[in-house]
């Protein structure tokens, strides 16, 4: 079941076009990336999901329904750039934020020194974010974005600024809450991310959906019949048995006896062979297709966009 579609959103500027009919389908329940390269429109769809910008054609529905400024308190969403006051005390407006999401006092200062005691930062409550350094902002940013325990969660680049242990502990605080039932959506350049997290993607660039779907498929799908051997034995024997069967790409021998070979087979039909005719010449160990990275994806599809 979708929890949000996005039904051909256009928005534009004066000389700029900056979505050009996007639609996009996020089931409930996901984890789901949107891509693409700077100024692709990622921040722009971002900002209407929000209703803090309007589309010019396009709508919205969230459970089926167009969404309305009442439904902005069921949502969290952390910008690329940061929405924290710097003269006031990092405590004061976590609970802050939380009141206007609709906690009350008491409740919102129990969760927000729940999350800061979690995080490790219980002795800033009293801090002001001129006293951070931009990673430990955003701790305390993705605490007032989480605190009122929404359903839906949106991250705008949300591992900007971490170094590789927090940016850690960040997936697993957003994989415990999908875990619990939210639905989240981020923005993000880091490709590891994508693979690492993302039940589901879609790929912007100039400003139209080029690509969407489930991680595994799409990568699958982007599969261009590369495989690796792994395997034990005499290298100029599994190459002769191989001549004609497919291209041998790659070879690579070792000194601890595993070596390597990564061919390209034409024909899907013809794997089986492949497969039967070294494991007869060598002491096959494994065989493996090569699946493409999210990277490699993300560069193929904008470069086939141009």
């Amino acid at each position: 079941m979708d929890l949000l579609r996005i039904e051909n959103i256009t928005k534009r500027y004066s000389g700029h076009t900056a979505l050009d009919n996007v639609s996009l389908s996020i089931p409930e329940g996901s984890i789901y990336g949107l891509l693409g390269p700077n100024g692709a429109g990622k921040t722009t769809l971002l900002r209407i999901i929000n209703r803090i910008i309007v589309p010019d054609a396009g709508r919205v529905m969230l459970h089926d329904k167009e969404i309305t400024a009442n439904d902005i308190c069921h949502i969290g969403y952390m910008p690329e750039e940061r929405g924290l006051y710097k003269k006031m005390k990092l405590g004061e407006q976590a609970v802050f934020f939380a009141k206007i999401k609709g906690l009350s006092h008491k409740e919102a200062t129990q969760k927000a020194k729940m999350w800061f005691e979690k995080f490790g930062i219980e002795h800033w409550w009293n801090k002001k974010i001129g006293d951070l350094s931009k990673g430990m902002a955003q701790k305390v940013q993705f605490i007032v974005t989480v605190l009122h325990e929404p359903k839906l969660l949106i991250f705008d680049e949300p591992f900007s600024g971490f170094d590789p242990i927090n940016a850690n502990l960040l997936k697993e605080e957003i994989l415990a809450l999908r875990d619990k039932g939210a639905t989240i959506i981020f923005s993000t350049h880091n490709m590891s991310s994508v693979e690492e997290l993302c039940d589901h993607i879609t790929l912007i660039d100039k400003s139209r959906n080029i690509l969407s779907g489930n991680v595994d498929e799409i990568r699958h799908s982007y599969g261009t019949n590369i495989f690796e051997l792994n395997y034990r034995g005499n290298e100029q024997q599994l190459l002769q048995t191989l001549s004609g069967l497919c291209s041998v790409m790659t070879t690579e021998t070792s000194t601890i006896g595993i070596n390597k070979a990564k061919i390209h087979i034409a024909d899907d039909s013809a794997v089986r062979s492949v497969i039967a005719a070294a494991n007869e010449s060598v002491e096959l160990r494994s065989f493996s297709e090569v699946i493409p990275t999210m990277n490699d994806i993300f560069i193929r599809a904008v470069e086939c966009n141009v």
